[in-house]
């Protein structure tokens, strides 16, 4: 197997997730300035998307590390978050000029993330199940692009004139997001700011079938290499952050968790005997049939007795931070593994 398991493709769209958060943070910080500068009916309006504009950093963040490639945004996105930061902190633009900056940031928020499914499709199915939390954003997006809409119409009309626009304006705005909303159904009426434990790590166990399933189903070697370096990397990072955080909050409530640690230690065993095998060798689908064998043993054995265990004895808040921490370890996992991977082609 080659020395680094992330190829070019991967790490892209990494690399504009990565920019989708850097963008993530500016909205937020844009919807905190134009709170201190408005009032009236618009002040609730811009409060409610901000709480929502924070709850899809969560998601986004949750979305990077389900996708298991860490990566930094472009130059060009870290200078433009410098600039437009700076823009709206200025007096240069009026507080309609500066709503419209922001329904044009949103916009291209909404494109980015539509970008990397239309991405996502022709990568792999695996990235489409990791991903799949980007809908949530993108919709919400488009509804907060109206309400933008509606509050330039108003600002604009009344730093022109110094009079208000006519009323019929939010009833019109409001059927758009209606409609928005009706479009993306259950996927915008999260309210937490943070995935359940349970659904994370289902998550997890859906994206490691899929990819069985890509690896065992196709001829292209190059296409098996890609398939099992982010087997490898996410079975890997997924059972080791469990062994740091899950396994050892659930094991005074579960007798048989020393099994669930000697599963999970001899998945990863296996899948580091594979990785030096060469996805030609009459071997490495085999071996690869006796992983997912395991992998699937040890996932029905966790959804089975664990599952029920983390809704019976932890509260809603401690599962929520049982999540928080689930991801931090996978995120600081993700990158000592990366650095790992760039000493080994360093050394090549």
């Amino acid at each position: 197997m080659s020395a680094t398991l992330n190829d070019t493709k991967r790490l892209a769209i990494a690399e504009q997730l990565a920019g989708m958060k850097a963008l993530q943070r500016l909205l937020i910080s844009v919807d905190q300035m134009l709170l201190d500068a408005l009032d009236g009916a618009l002040r609730p309006r811009l409060q409610k998307m901000l709480e929502q504009d924070q709850k899809n950093l969560s998601i986004l963040e949750t979305v990077i590390v389900q996708y298991g490639i860490q990566a930094q945004p472009k130059d060009t996105i870290e200078q433009q978050v410098k600039t437009l930061h700076s823009l709206m902190e200025s007096s240069d633009l009026t507080l309609a000029e500066k709503v419209s900056q922001h329904e044009l940031l949103k916009h291209q928020q909404t494109m980015t993330g539509l970008v990397i499914h239309k991405i996502a499709q022709r990568v792999g199915a695996d990235v489409e199940a990791a991903i799949t939390p980007l809908h949530t954003i993108n919709f919400e997006n488009r509804a907060h692009q109206e309400q933008l809409k509606g509050m330039i119409e108003l600002l604009g009309v009344r730093e022109l004139t110094g009079q208000d626009a006519e009323q019929g304006l939010w009833a019109r705005v409001e059927d758009a997001i209606a409609a928005l909303a009706g479009i993306a159904g259950s996927l915008i009426t999260r309210t937490d700011d943070e995935i359940p434990i349970r659904e994370l790590l289902l998550m997890d166990h859906s994206k490691a079938d899929v990819l069985f399933t890509e690896i065992l189903g196709s001829d292209d070697p190059q296409k098996i290499q890609e398939y099992f370096g982010q087997l490898y990397s996410d079975v890997t990072i997924h059972g080791l952050a469990e062994e740091q955080v899950l396994y050892p909050a659930v094991q005074p409530h579960y007798s048989q968790m020393p099994e669930i640690f000697d599963q999970t230690d001899g998945v990863i065993e296996m899948l580091d005997d594979i990785k030096a095998l060469n996805p030609t060798d009459p071997n490495f689908k085999a071996q690869i049939e006796q992983v997912r064998i395991a992998v699937r043993s040890h996932v029905n054995q966790e959804e089975k007795d664990i599952f029920p265990k983390l809704k019976d004895c932890f509260s809603h808040e401690q599962q929520k931070q049982l999540a928080t921490d689930f991801k931090a370890a996978k995120k600081q996992l993700q990158e000592q593994m990366a650095a790992n991977d760039s000493k080994s082609l360093k050394s090549v």
